[in-house]
């Protein structure tokens, strides 16, 4: 495959916001860029001695590359984004502890008097040859290969309003979303909330459980090759996925229930578009065929994927089928 554009990461191409920068390109709907991105400790750990509170200065966390200007992106529009696909640039990643962070120790939010979690580190090795990731203990001589299952953390639009967002936190514009859904022929939708969308991704994982338990995935610069589509006058309150076989909503919010619960209200309202079924018809559908995937419970608000097969919406096509055209795309390049 031959991409049209390169873009580095580098000090001049990454930022540490949603909004509030001007952006460093433009991508022109249809055509495949390639984009280099940095991990979450913006490459500042290296070794297991490297703790993240002694290299790394918050709020300097999370770089992403962008933004990126979308022609013809206008606000009421839908962005997609088409992952091509996603390619670690590194045969080392790490993931650490840190004390106060993480979905089994205490926070600020979450007040404990049991001593904070210890700060450790631990590297893996990524085999590109055999797709494997290696898990190796830091207290024994336990290891074993994982799957290399690569996926963004953040992915993100200037949000409404003129806010200004940390690269760190996630919301209705996308931002840090950290699901494992998205990976290589993954399509996400995002509200256009300003002229251009202003559009920037971060964030590569080796991979990562569900839940991102500790807080930290096997983290690890990513090479990305992306299309990017607008659907004109057709507006997405809250990210939406699209794969070969299912459709989804992203609810984000705290507690946990209020993300099922807006993903699933936002799921139902798609499908009753779709269908034509009445709301408690696709209520009841969605309670009896319908799937939830854990994005993350350890930042600020959490994420949960409501799902559904898209052989049960009587060949229905979301978004006026961008997803076959852009896979489309990818076939043809």
């Amino acid at each position: 495959m031959s991409e049209r554009v390169f873009i580095d990461a580098t000090a001049d191409t990454v930022g540490y916001t949603f909004g509030g920068r001007e952006p460093i390109a433009t991508l022109t709907p249809g055509v495949p860029v390639r984009v280099r991105t940095w991990d979450c400790f913006a490459g500042k750990v290296r070794t297991v001695d490297d703790l993240p509170s002694q290299v790394c200065e918050f709020p300097y966390l999370n770089p992403v590359t962008g933004p990126f200007h979308v022609d013809g992106a206008r606000p009421g529009d839908t962005l997609a984004l088409h992952l091509i696909s996603l390619t670690p640039a590194s045969t080392i990643g790490f993931s650490s502890t840190f004390p106060h962070f993480g979905a089994l120790t205490g926070t600020h939010t979450t007040a404990m008097l049991h001593p904070p979690l210890e700060e450790r580190v631990w590297q893996y090795t990524v085999d590109h040859d055999r797709r494997t990731v290696r898990y190796a203990a830091r207290s024994s001589d336990y290891s074993v290969d994982l799957p290399l299952t690569p996926m963004l953390g953040t992915v993100g639009v200037a949000p409404a309003a003129g806010e200004v967002r940390a690269s760190i936190v996630c919301g209705p514009h996308g931002g840090n979303l950290d699901s494992p859904l998205l990976q290589a022929g993954t399509t996400l939708y995002l509200p256009v909330n300003a002229d251009g969308a202003h559009l920037a991704i971060g964030d590569g994982h080796a991979r990562q459980g569900d839940g991102e338990l500790c807080g930290v995935a096997v983290e690890i610069p990513m090479d990305v090759v992306l299309v990017v589509d607008v659907i004109s006058s057709v507006s997405t309150a809250w990210p939406r996925l699209e794969t070969d076989t299912q459709v989804m909503s992203i609810g984000v919010a705290r507690p946990l229930e209020d993300a099922y619960r807006a993903a699933h209200a936002d799921l139902i309202g798609l499908v009753t578009d779709l269908t034509g079924l009445d709301q408690l018809d696709a209520y009841q559908l969605l309670s009896q065929a319908g799937r939830a995937h854990i994005g993350n419970v350890v930042d600020t608000d959490y994420t949960i994927a409501a799902a559904i097969d898209k052989r049960l919406l009587d060949g229905a096509q979301p978004y006026r089928g961008t997803h076959q055209r852009l896979r489309a795309i990818t076939e043809a390049s």
